[in-house]
């Protein structure tokens, strides 16, 4: 039983289909001009006008890129080495993924300043903070939508009015574990650049996706050839782009995040129950994740356990999770000392059935009598 969707998804068999037939049918380079080529790049265009149209916000323009970490790289590194001229300051969150927080620390290398926003113990940030911490200069903004290792959604919607209205900056969103599952398109307003990835929504590894408004100006940060509109150089993978078109058809149109929901609320009704539990972001979390604090064992002890009864879960995220060291989202959050090492996080798919969570309640059931019996100490 598959508990951990939110490190990756098993591929659906419609999305293997089309990569398959689409790398059967359309294996010429979108660069040639030969009629094949013509022919593979109208499939590729049309599979980037399908995606700009799941995502909406008025997004025009896209990148196919290699996943999340790309696309926010690209998104980050393109925006400020192309518009450096007009400021040095930034703005992120002190929970964003590595493939952001990395990112920046790398600028601050390079002489840009940085302000990180704190978060609360649910992990959301000071929208009073984010509106003080704006200035002049300041020309990118990174805020993610869900966080990967605890849930917590970040109001978009609200961060968009205050950076629009109150600064010249541009807000990117790192929604990687967001896409598809809570909407985008309803807001009236959002981030000017989108981050996304395949293996999150039942798609194909090693592909994803930079969303981004018309007229802004981004630089490559990878040189060669000048494919994809000379911003990401490299022949590219039209199956992979159609199997990515697919995935988010098919996610947006069938996925019930209702009973995502209900799931949760009774998971976090099952564990606010046991005292040796501690709900991380009970009430700003995403319907698909539950992160779970365990006293006084590690979140190694408590998947192994897990593990033996047939459910994978994760340490709070797959990312980091060969890290003994407690997460910069754990120690952001202030959990107590006693529960900090025993995170784990249960992300829930669209194949789930309420047999499997009540599998779930017996196994931690017994595993919670161990811990009262002194194992993990």
């Amino acid at each position: 039983m598959y508990f951990d969707h939110s490190a990756t998804t098993k591929p659906d068999e419609r999305v293997l289909r089309t990569f398959v037939d689409a790398s059967e049918s359309y294996f010429a380079n979108p660069a040639s001009l030969h009629a094949e080529g013509k022919r593979t790049e109208k499939l590729l265009e049309r599979a980037r006008t399908q995606i700009l149209g799941t995502i909406g916000l008025g997004l025009t323009e896209g990148i196919f890129t290699s996943g999340g970490t790309e696309s926010n790289n690209l998104a980050i590194l393109g925006y400020v080495y192309a518009n450096q001229h007009k400021g040095r300051h930034l703005l992120t969150t002190s929970i964003e993924h590595p493939s952001v927080l990395n990112v920046f620390r790398e600028l601050e290398k390079q002489h840009f300043t940085v302000d990180y926003l704190t978060v609360d113990e649910e992990g959301r940030i000071s929208l009073d903070e984010l509106q003080a911490k704006l200035q002049k200069d300041t020309i990118l903004v990174s805020i993610m939508h869900v966080n990967n290792e605890i849930g917590t959604i970040q109001l978009i919607e609200e961060c968009a009015k205050i950076i629009h209205t109150s600064s010249r900056a541009m807000f990117h969103s790192d929604c990687v574990q967001s896409f598809g599952k809570l909407p985008l398109t309803d807001c009236t307003d959002g981030p000017d650049l989108v981050s996304l990835s395949a293996h999150k929504i039942y798609g194909i590894k090693n592909s994803g996706f930079l969303a981004f408004r018309k007229n802004i100006r981004l630089q490559p940060i990878v040189f060669g050839g000048g494919q994809e509109h000379k911003l990401r150089s490299g022949t590219v993978s039209v199956p992979h782009a159609a199997a990515l078109a697919k995935a988010a058809r098919l996610l947006v149109e069938e996925v019930d995040m209702q009973q995502f929901q209900q799931w949760r609320n009774d998971l976090v009704e099952f564990f606010s129950e046991i005292d040796e539990c501690k709900v991380l972001a009970p009430n700003a979390s995403a319907p698909h994740i539950l992160s779970v604090a365990f006293a006084h064992i590690t979140g190694e002890i408590a998947i192994n356990f897990l593990q033996q009864q047939g459910l994978i879960v994760s340490t709070s995220s797959a990312c980091s999770s060969k890290n003994s060291d407690v997460s910069h989202v754990i120690e952001a959050i202030h959990v107590p000392r006693e529960f900090e090492k025993g995170v784990i996080r249960i992300s829930l798919g669209k194949d789930q059935t309420i047999e499997e969570i009540e599998q779930l309640k017996v196994a931690v059931r017994q595993l919670v009598e161990l811990i009262r019996k002194g194992v993990g100490k």
